[in-house]
């Protein structure tokens, strides 16, 4: 009976350890890198829908809204990703321009502003 209890215990500790490593995924300084390409159209330091300094809205503080201004859609990880894969109202699809690992670093960079 105890050696049942102690696999289940080695058993949960680690799918909470494979857990914790997947749940960061990207890097925030490579994601600052990949956003190069991204300041040309959005401005990391506004939160404005829109301004005149760039086309597309600022991302300062995006993942603390409630909702994307291109798409009123709820600020998840998924939506984020959905919308640079797709692209839309003017921003270019970027499904196959970036990795997917680029993806996760771009995300992890967005969510420190």
């Amino acid at each position: 009976m105890n050696h049942v209890r102690i696999w289940t215990l080695v058993a949960c500790a680690a799918a909470v350890s494979v857990t914790g490593f997947a749940a960061a995924k990207g890097d925030p300084e490579k994601g600052k890198a990949v956003f190069e390409q991204c300041a040309v159209c959005h401005d990391p330091d506004s939160d404005q829908a829109k301004d005149d300094k760039k086309i597309g809205p600022g991302l300062k503080g995006l993942f603390k809204r409630d909702k994307l201004a291109s798409n009123n859609k709820k600020v998840t990880e998924a939506n984020v990703r959905a919308r640079i894969d797709e692209g839309g109202n003017g921003m270019p699809p970027y499904k196959d321009m970036l990795s997917d690992q680029e993806k996760d670093d771009l995300i992890a960079y967005l969510k420190t502003l």
